[in-house]
């Protein structure tokens, strides 16, 4: 394995910021510091950029198995590692679904030599039912990070209880994908003023409150941890915000696209805006931004969730749900470094230490003896979304033509280059 040192580079991850030199050699930070005296094998002037910890997103869907016309275990770990994402958690809706230790076994046994680190979640219910829990012993053998039904909640409370005891037990995270179905009875996009104009179903938020508000109150009952998924509510956030203030163990993510847009772009009749939930009004995104602000958001997630062209062709029809991985970055240095909201260190909490604490995982972030997992950002690059230049199979983004400030240029896996962008190209 050749050595690898960069430059005169900025360093941020929750513990530092400023130049140094950052010298790596089998697969790991071997030195950090002014001017180091060893010379790599690959040296790289990282002038004018910023190192940080490769990202780590736990909510996407790679689709693999059973749907791999939209995205497959390679493709979506292109996605990743275009986007500075080293490490991903992969919701267990697959086909079959991640019920099971043979299917969890068998992808993780693919998933060990991707170039990132990949967990899966394990099924709360058998087949993702609702009806029965799945065998967590067997599952958290089988080497699940995390337990959820993402995408087909479970309905039945009682049902949900006992999953959320059991998953503690065994120090498993669970998840919640919090929407009640019989609310949403059918609709597509928010219920509101934009709902009403283009004359179509909409799914009112009472849906994502009410599980929100379930979910809260078994935690606190039980004494258990919860993972809230994708917020995209005023109402859930506050509920989230004074659970804490109480000691409720409730942690939280939302998505960029929930605090960057809102559900007008819906009135182009683009199924690329369309996703669970859904985008929701200019005061819903306010909320997402006073929650990233206050410390009630702990995570920036993308639920990259990819479609293929002809699944989004048809704007009352397709699927929902909306790729994120090559922008998630992207858009939140965007939005909230280059507004002055929040600081690089920040970002750095909420897309990799946090999540990685929520899991159990290590985040050792930029020191001596840490994984060299890192990636290097161009946070000045203005670059404008082509959906055709992505590398996921599908192109379903809701940033389509936005331009946006900040691109991750190199990533670096184990003290491997994994990706260069065009300007880096050459070290690949």
């Amino acid at each position: 394995m050749r050595s690898l040192c960069i430059r005169n580079v900025r360093a941020v991850d929750a513990n530092r910021d400023g130049i140094c030199d950052i010298f790596m050699q089998e697969g790991r930070i071997a030195a950090i510091g002014t001017a180091i005296a060893a010379t790599a094998d690959i040296e790289i002037d990282g002038t004018g950029l910023t190192a940080m910890p490769g990202l780590f997103d736990m909510h996407v869907h790679f689709r693999d198995p059973g749907q791999t016309h939209k995205e497959d275990l390679q493709s979506g770990t292109a996605a990743a590692l275009a986007g500075g994402v080293t490490g991903v958690l992969c919701m267990p809706n697959t086909a079959p679904p991640m019920d099971n230790a043979d299917t969890v076994r068998e992808f993780l046994s693919r998933a060990a030599h991707c170039g990132i680190h990949v967990y899966q979640t394990g099924c709360l219910t058998q087949n993702m039912q609702g009806k029965a829990l799945a065998d967590y012993d067997a599952l958290q053998t089988a080497g699940v990070t995390a337990l959820s039904d993402d995408g087909k909640p479970v309905a039945d409370t009682a049902l949900m209880e006992q999953a959320m005891i059991q998953a503690a037990e065994r120090g498993i995270p669970v998840v919640s994908h919090c929407e009640d179905l019989n609310i949403i009875n059918g609709g597509i996009i928010n219920q509101g003023e934009i709902s009403v104009r283009l004359g179509v179903k909409g799914m009112d938020r009472t849906s994502e409150d009410s599980i929100t508000a379930r979910e809260i109150a078994l935690a606190k009952k039980n004494h258990v941890p919860i993972h809230i998924c994708h917020v995209s509510t005023r109402g859930s956030m506050d509920a989230i915000r004074r659970a804490k203030a109480e000691g409720v163990a409730v942690t939280c993510e939302t998505a960029p696209h929930y605090f960057m847009l809102t559900d007008e772009k819906l009135l182009s009749r683009d199924a690329n805006y369309r996703m669970n939930p859904p985008l929701r009004t200019a005061d819903d995104v306010k909320a997402m931004i006073e929650g990233i602000l206050d410390g009630t958001v702990d995570c920036i997630i993308t639920d990259h969730a990819p479609h293929a062209p002809h699944e989004k062709a048809d704007f009352i029809k397709a699927p929902n749900g909306v790729v994120g991985l090559e922008t998630s970055l992207a858009a939140t240095l965007t939005a909230l470094y280059h507004t002055g909201l929040v600081s690089l260190q920040r970002i750095v909490a909420m897309m990799y230490n946090r999540p990685r604490s929520i899991l159990h995982l290590p985040a050792a972030g930029i020191a001596e003896g840490a994984d060299a997992d890192l990636i290097l950002v161009d946070t000045e690059k203005e670059w404008v979304v082509d959906p055709t230049k992505l590398h996921s199979k599908s192109h379903n983004t809701a940033f389509q033509g936005m331009t946006l400030k900040g691109k991750n240029q190199i990533t670096i896996v184990g003290g491997v280059i994994r990706y260069a962008d065009d300007r880096f190209a050459a070290y690949l």
